[in-house]
């Protein structure tokens, strides 16, 4: 009886060892079974920014118009730098889409004299379309007011952007945004002053915050000038900031802002808003920066 009973002890051992072993147990103490060999590695994350979106949609102001481009104090859509189908102008949506596809699968809702207040509403058109990609380019007319006091304040810009940054991400969440710095007015004027067409274009009312009194160069005239190239300075880290809080937005990095608009690049008639070929070059800034790799 003895023997009988140590022997059934043994057995029961064995039975516990060979139970353990089948669930697995490993020599570092996982329960989980060791993986396979032949397992495929996980594929890589989509990238958040794609360099080859496949419908654009352009929201702001006169410039993203193509406004005074190509006959005076008119519109001129066709020579957009975002969506314009002029081949003089190879506009972003063409060098991105294709002709073709540009002129289906781009749309410009940016509107002559908007400011930064209008955005939201342009982007809640935009986002019917639900483009891919969303060019920016406002806050030019935000610094052209009646007079530096008028100026939009920069708190204000902030929110109105954000605002219009929020509508677009409750609506597509994956749209990706392409901001615009605002140009150097400061230096437009002073490319202009010396055309006594533009001068007198400039009187019908064209950003009298800086181009009014072009000839002046008193300390008075000096300051205002100042003051308005400071507030669009202020308004450029704005759209940095702003831009930087959302992983699918890209700024230029100030590149329109720095780019030195000579003669040939600003309106015959107002020698202020961009002309043909002054587009062309928005859209080489453009495409530039969204075709870059990495943010």
């Amino acid at each position: 009886m003895r023997k009988r009973s140590h022997r059934s002890r043994i057995v029961a051992a064995v039975a516990v060892a060979t139970a353990l072993g089948v669930t697995g147990c490993d020599a570092v103490g996982g329960n989980s079974p060791a993986p396979s060999a032949s397992a495929e590695p996980s594929p890589k994350p989509t990238p958040l920014w794609d360099s080859s979106p496949s419908s654009i949609a352009a929201v702001g102001d006169s410039i993203t118009r193509g406004f005074d481009a190509c006959d005076v104090l008119q519109d001129c859509p066709e020579a957009s730098w975002a969506t314009g189908v002029s081949p003089e102008v190879d506009s972003l949506a063409v060098r991105l889409l294709g002709k073709g596809k540009a002129a289906e699968r781009s749309w410009n809702h940016a509107v002559t004299g908007a400011r930064m207040a209008d955005l939201p509403g342009q982007m809640t058109q935009a986002v019917r379309r639900k483009p891919q990609l969303v060019t920016v380019m406002a806050g030019a007319n935000d610094a052209c007011r009646s007079s530096a006091a008028a100026m939009t304040p920069i708190s204000a810009f902030r929110s109105d952007f954000e605002d219009a940054l929020r509508t677009l991400r409750e609506a597509l969440p994956k749209a990706q945004v392409f901001v615009a710095s605002v140009p150097n007015l400061k230096r437009l004027w002073s490319q202009g002053r010396n055309s006594p067409l533009g001068k007198q274009v400039w009187q019908l009312g064209i950003c009298p915050s800086m181009l009014g009194d072009a000839d002046a160069l008193d300390s008075a005239a000096t300051l205002r000038r100042d003051t308005v190239q400071k507030r669009v300075e202020d308004y450029n880290k704005v759209l940095r900031e702003v831009c930087a809080e959302d992983e699918r937005c890209r700024y230029d990095g100030g590149a329109v802002h720095d780019y030195r608009f000579g003669t040939a690049q600003l309106s015959r008639w107002d020698y202020f808003h961009p002309s043909v070929n002054g587009q062309a070059r928005l859209a080489e800034i453009a495409y530039r920066t969204v075709t870059a790799k990495g943010r």
